[in-house]
């Protein structure tokens, strides 16, 4: 068949296309020569996976069958610290990590073994034959930066990602193998079996109607740390109230509380094994160091390491590091994303303003410590299947450190230290820890304004938050749970957009008491992991069928499909059954989790944990009412509908029938996934185009969310409404009501590579919209303010989130008065109602240069949905769709 390549040389504008030479960003900032040179190293390092936690952490569950669990997880949780391989690496001020790699992760087959078991005859292959690989192939892991996507020499790649030794493989494949039938996702699997609809809920999955399971894939996360109770007790503070606690645990009624004190002592002592062993590795460094500062500093941080095993801090340097090691802790016990800091610099503000008063400590040498910080943050990796690590989180971990807000008496929680976080992350750019500004009309101007700068250094953070809806929600949502207004001011963001229940905690020092911000929940995103409902309404059209594969998803509904109703009761239906299998589902594989691998460190550090001798999976937390439902591509749902209900319905431009054929055949295109081009800028027609032509031009000139349009904008606030309404119908295994969640992360290209084209114009493969309430690429033509009156036409604070993602050129906001119209325009929908925004200020020119010559910017950075990454680690899908996002050229 003859084809066509139709491509297009301009991009979407809203005002005058930029002309001349692409626009680099205004503000441009370095980090210390220490910290820079560990950037460099950064660079050049590759994700690697290691089996040594794993090897041993399965070795020591062996040896201890029929132990109570909870203590044989943290017996074995312990082997596993106490046997990882100290590293401290050149120029660190601090030290620990995942593994003993600079950006090292570990496999965790407790919770799922079935990759490798699946995956054992080529990984097997792999290891014999990855050797005869050419080295002229070597150069091509560049392409990914530090993702290693295909095996090459005595290197193996593992989901896409990361890279292990071979002579590893049959150490991890045989560690895999003691875990069949016994992981969280087998034994989760034998038991899910049983629920009503199962057949319909692997149907789902296959269809990628659903994105993953959540109960062993990342079981926590998406939350707030607490880190109270070291920086107040230390270790061997915390150890002695333990057995305070087991004394009084010895008696009727509650015996697991004796386990789970048991168990957390036993944790800590591994983690003071893991944080000693760093002590002798640095001494062990100072003794072969020549230069006399290089040995000074190695001596201070194994001096540090050996008070903060057993002590709570003396500096902030101290407390930094505690902080740290507690941080990292809690990412090896568990597959986690989204382990937010929270309001760090809230927490650390007290070690920070005595250490200044007392004239230890100068702002340069805080900048350098928060620096290195984000240098440490942005080394972690998360290692999961390729599906979730490339498909969700597109290689980040969503570490978010928000600031601002309002104190526990209500007033402005903004200080200098925040000043100093919001400087580091212009001055050492990088993904991680990613920033969230939590907005509130008490914020000083400065302090916004500082934002604003950082804002315009292109990265995409600072988020912008809006305080007032979030803590609306949280009082709804947690009402049942004794929240009140000042136990709300303390929620933070958990994961890239989760909002977070918080506590104030009394931080006691130097006989002050300091109250600190710290989260009181579990993770809030573990309930229904992402919801394609444009391919459910795909489902709908064809009657349960997913026509990508044939197969079917969902009975026949039974509905002719004569009217618009009929459309979206249907929806409703099947959107309903969806929500209620996998609800079912995962209430089985999060129970399974809690009694196979619960949570130890993390439930130690959560309120109200350690005063009840409960764990986070035994409801120990404080606010319990966190399970969610989550979606991808609402937009494209709501202008598919609006098309239907304009083009089929009303107008009668064409029937259903013939737009069901039109979607099958593309609109006359070659499907995205054989172009390899994901976004409507570059397609290639077949010899059908002029059969289609007018018809796919009448679905994309159908009303499109982000005008201002009340027609489309009236179906959006009706599916919202619908939507946060109906998840309450729904309970997670701690019997509280399920809420709407609504972000895409990166789910929006892998879902929209498996859907057909759709009504609103979409072409089949191409990435949806992202976010939630982003207009689609190029459809959003009136400008910024009607887009966000689109966005605010219902109640953000009925949901636990929404996202606005939009592209600004650099000029538009160039110089101090650009900044202060920046900051009128982000104040503007925020007093609308809305809940987020966030942006990329980049030429959109030069995203395409960079997808062309990847190799001159590997530090380029771009905002995706929620999260800041690299853009040489972006997929194209994902590259694609930024591309094509809208570029506001005036505001």
């Amino acid at each position: 068949m003859e084809s066509k390549k139709i491509e297009c040389d301009t991009y979407n504008y809203y005002g005058s296309k930029p002309e001349g030479e692409i626009q680099t960003r205004e503000i441009h900032k370095s980090p210390s020569a220490r910290v820079e040179k560990s950037r460099q190293l950064y660079f050049e390092t590759k994700s690697s996976a290691s089996v040594e936690f794993p090897y041993w952490y399965t070795r020591k569950w062996e040896e201890l069958e029929g132990e109570i669990p909870i203590v044989r997880r943290a017996e074995a949780l312990k082997a596993g610290f106490e046997h990882l391989t100290p590293a401290i690496f050149p120029g660190e001020l601090l030290v620990l990590g995942k593994s003993h790699y600079l950006r090292g992760s570990y496999p965790m087959p407790w919770l799922s073994e079935a990759f490798f078991m699946a995956h054992e005859d080529r990984l097997y292959k792999d290891a014999l034959e990855a050797g005869k690989v050419s080295a002229d192939e070597v150069t091509t892991m560049g392409q990914g930066g530090g993702n290693v996507t295909k095996s090459i020499g005595n290197v193996l790649s593992i989901a896409g990602k990361f890279g292990l030794r071979k002579e590893e493989m049959p150490i991890l494949l045989d560690v895999a193998k003691k875990w069949h039938n016994k992981s969280v996702d087998d034994v989760g699997h034998k038991y899910e079996q049983l629920v009503p609809g199962y057949h319909e809920k692997e149907e789902i999955m296959r269809a990628v109607i659903c994105m993953f399971d959540s109960g062993y894939t990342l079981p926590q996360g998406r939350e707030v740390m607490n880190y109270y109770y070291p920086l107040q007790y230390g270790i061997e503070g915390i150890k002695n109230i333990c057995d305070e606690k087991l004394k009084q645990a010895a008696g009727y009624p509650g015996m697991d509380r004796i386990y789970f004190y048991k168990s957390v002592y036993t944790m800590l002592e591994g983690l003071q094994s893991w944080i000693k062993n760093h002590a002798e590795e640095a001494k062990l460094m100072a003794s072969l160091e020549e230069d006399e500062n290089d040995k000074s500093e190695y001596l201070e941080i194994a001096e540090r390491l050996e008070w903060l095993a057993i002590n709570p801090p003396r500096t902030f340097h101290d407390a930094l590091q505690l902080v740290w090691i507690f941080h990292v802790a809690v990412l090896n016990e568990d597959a986690i994303s989204g382990l937010s800091p929270g309001r760090l610099g809230q927490v650390l503000y007290p070690f920070w303003k005595r250490d200044m008063d007392k004239g230890i400590l100068s702002r340069e040498r805080s900048l350098e410590l928060l620096e290195c910080m984000r240098m440490k943050f942005t080394e972690l990796d998360c290692f999961a299947s390729m599906g979730v690590v490339g498909g969700v989180l597109s290689g980040n971990t969503f570490n978010n450190l928000c600031l601002g807000g309002l104190t526990k008496d209500g007033e402005s929680a903004a200080n200098e230290l925040e000043m100093l976080i919001l400087e580091s992350a212009m001055t050492c750019d990088t993904p991680q820890p990613t920033l969230s500004l939590l907005y509130d009309e008490k914020l000083p101007e400065e302090f916004l304004l500082k934002g604003i700068e950082c804002t315009k250094i292109g990265t995409g953070y600072p988020a912008w938050i809006n305080n007032r809806v979030a803590m609306e929600f949280l009082l709804n949502n947690f009402k049942n749970e004794g929240m009140t207004l000042e136990e709300v001011r303390a929620w933070s963001i958990g994961g890239c957009l989760e909002t977070s229940a918080g506590s104030w905690m009394p931080l006691d020092l130097d006989g002050v008491t300091h109250y600190i911000p710290g989260g009181s929940a579990p993770a809030t995103s573990v309930g229904v992991h992402f919801i394609s409902l444009p391919k459910v309404l795909e489902a709908v059209l064809f009657d349960g069928l997913d026509k990508r594969t044939g197969r079917r998803v969902y009975p026949a509904h039974g509905y002719n499909l004569e009217s618009y109703e009929e459309v979206w009761k249907a929806f409703q239906e099947y959107f309903s059954l969806t929500v209620e299998v996998l609800t079912l589902t995962n209430n089985i594989q999060h129970d399974v989790w809690g009694k196979i691998s619960p949570s130890i460190i993390n439930s130690m550090l959560k309120p109200d944990c350690l005063e009840t001798g409960k764990d986070i999976s035994n409801k120990g937390s404080r606010y319990n009412r966190t399970f969610n439902v989550e979606i991808c591509g609402g937009v494209n749902l709501v202008n598919s509908l609006a098309s239907l209900k304009k083009n089929v319905f009303e107008e009668k431009n064409f029937s259903l029938a013939t737009l069901k054929q039109a979607l099958e055949e593309n609109f006359g295109y070659i499907s995205a996934l054989e172009t390899g081009s994901y976004s409507l800028t570059e397609q290639k027609q077949t010899q059908n185009f002029q059969t289609w032509l007018k018809t796919h031009k009448q679905c994309l000139d159908a009303p499109k969310f982000g005008n201002d349009n009340k027609y489309v904008d009236n179906i959006f606030k009706e599916w919202q409404e619908w939507f946060s309404g109906m998840c309450e119908n729904y309970r997670s295994l701690y019997d509280e009501p399920l809420y709407s969640c609504q972000i895409s992360v990166s789910t929006h290209g892998p879902m929209g590579a498996v859907t057909l084209a759709t009504p609103d114009g979409r072409l089949g493969g191409t990435t949806f919209a992202d976010g939630s309430v982003s207009a689609y690429p190029g459809t959003d033509q009136n400008g910024p303010y009607a887009l966000f009156s689109s966005a605010t036409c219902y109640n953000h604070a009925s949901s636990q989130n929404s996202q606005l993602n939009m592209k600004i050129h650099p000029s538009v906001i160039k110089g101090r008065e650009g900044a202060r119209k920046f900051l009128e325009m982000i104040r503007a929908y925020l007093r609308k109602g809305g809940f987020h925004v966030q942006f990329n200020i980049v030429d959109s020119r030069m995203l395409k240069d960079a997808q062309q010559n990847p190799d001159k910017y590997r530090g380029l950075m771009v905002r995706v949905a929620g999260f800041t990454q690299y853009w040489v680690e972006l997929g194209k899908q994902i590259q694609d769709e930024v591309i094509a996002r809208t570029e506001y050229a005036e505001i």
